[in-house]
């Protein structure tokens, strides 16, 4: 049995390939499988009033102090 990376032959490596491939198609499988599709509860919906902008308004002054 070889421990090293570096010095295995090429069936270890190929096998070290297959299983890592193996485990991403799995891992791929099992989230596109657990995406939810259902629309229920994202919906958008306007449910209070828009808010319209008004007229511009200018403070001159704020009342509060600059700490600096």
């Amino acid at each position: 049995m070889n421990h090293s990376i570096y010095s295995a032959d090429r069936t270890t490596h190929l096998k070290i390939v297959v299983v890592a491939l193996v485990a991403g198609i799995l891992i791929a499988g099992f989230s596109i499988s657990a995406h939810n599709t259902s629309d229920e509860g994202f919906t958008q919906t306007a449910s209070t009033p828009v808010m319209k902008a008004g007229k511009p308004v200018v403070i001159t002054s704020s009342g509060s102090s600059v700490v600096r």
